[in-house]
């Protein structure tokens, strides 16, 4: 495996780290990266003044990449975060979400916003607030987020993604008009922190839960389109409370031979270490034990299908001193037995 190193301090002058990081293959193959370049500290976005989204683009599968490109940048004082996207392949548009909130002004107080882009991620258009679309008035004051990395389109067309309320619980928020307008799925769906939500081929609603504290990922299923939940915890995905991502590779309601789902993260109970990736052949029922990707330190990880049907996956390396791309194939990742 070649690790490609896309952002750490180093990187520009003045950036005290990189975290958070998102990954699309656009519609036209291209690969789109985005991260918080965080500029004071590496501080999360309650305690960090100035924190920037910034990307990077691959047009060749991560062999080369752009310079980097900043997409939000807001005056000292305001700060952008936790980025994570949607690609609409009817519409050719990619979708970037983030946190954002005015320090000097309202400390705590967080808003979501959204940006787009029609160009493959070239250009992006000014971020629109939606934070009354998708959350309560009387949600004004509580710690919420939406999930960094990235959220899905059904096969129907829909665009699903998750946010979290600590003091309200996990909920969806979707689109059925191509992004021109979103609302709120307002089940909450409990336990769960940052959580990553696929498609199974039956048309079930599959969420992968972080829990803090708890040492395993969460799964929570729902065949009626988000009205009811069906909670339980997952013994084989050993976790020790870290975003995560889980993706679909294939389905057969798309003429593949196989249903295959992946999912990458820190597979330890203790400690964020020994980035692993494995593959569900039966929609998420049981998984393969995996393939060790990073042994050392290992965090916050996004990954997506390569246009030329790799697996991209860029994850937070060595305690966030790096953010890392790496490409794998199935046939690595199997040992050539699919």
């Amino acid at each position: 495996m070649r690790f490609v190193n896309l952002f750490d301090s180093t990187t520009k002058p003045g950036v005290a780290c990189y975290r958070i990081p998102a990954i699309v293959t656009a519609p036209n193959g291209d690969v789109v990266v985005a991260i918080d370049e965080r500029v004071p500290s590496c501080g999360d976005l309650r305690s960090n003044t100035d924190i920037n989204i910034v990307m990077r683009r691959s047009t060749d599968n991560g062999d080369s990449w752009s310079a980097i490109e900043t997409i939000v940048d807001y005056p000292v004082g305001q700060s952008a975060s936790d980025p994570s996207l949607i690609v609409d392949y009817v519409t050719e548009t990619i979708f970037l979400f983030f946190n954002y909130m005015d320090l000097d002004n309202e400390k705590d107080i967080y808003y979501f916003r959204v940006s787009r882009s029609g160009d493959n991620g070239k250009t992006w258009s000014d971020p629109v607030d939606i934070t009354s679309q998708i959350s309560k008035p009387e949600w004004h004051n509580d710690f919420k987020f939406i999930t960094s990395g990235r959220g899905i389109q059904t096969r129907a067309g829909k665009l699903l993604h998750t946010h979290v309320n600590l003091e309200n619980g996990l909920h969806l928020f979707g689109s059925d008009d191509h992004g021109e307008s979103w609302y709120l799925i307002n089940n909450p769906i409990v336990p769960g922190d940052e959580s990553k939500i696929v498609e199974l081929a039956d048309g079930t609603w599959m969420i992968n839960s972080r829990v803090n504290g708890a040492g395993i990922r969460y799964i929570h299923t729902s065949a009626d389109q988000g009205t009811i939940w069906n909670s339980a915890p997952d013994s084989a995905l050993i976790d020790p409370g870290c975003n995560a991502c889980i993706i679909r590779y294939t389905s057969t309601a798309d003429g593949a031979d196989k249903n295959r789902l992946l999912f990458a993260n820190a597979k330890s109970t203790d400690d964020r270490v020994n980035l692993t990736l494995r593959i569900s052949y039966d929609e998420g029922a049981t998984w393969t034990a995996g393939k060790t990707i990073y042994q050392g330190g290992s965090a916050y990880s996004s990954m997506t299908v390569l246009a030329n049907g790799d697996i991209g996956l860029f994850f937070e390396k060595d305690n966030y001193q790096q953010n890392t791309f790496v490409r794998i194939s199935l046939e690595w990742l199997t040992d050539g037995e699919d």
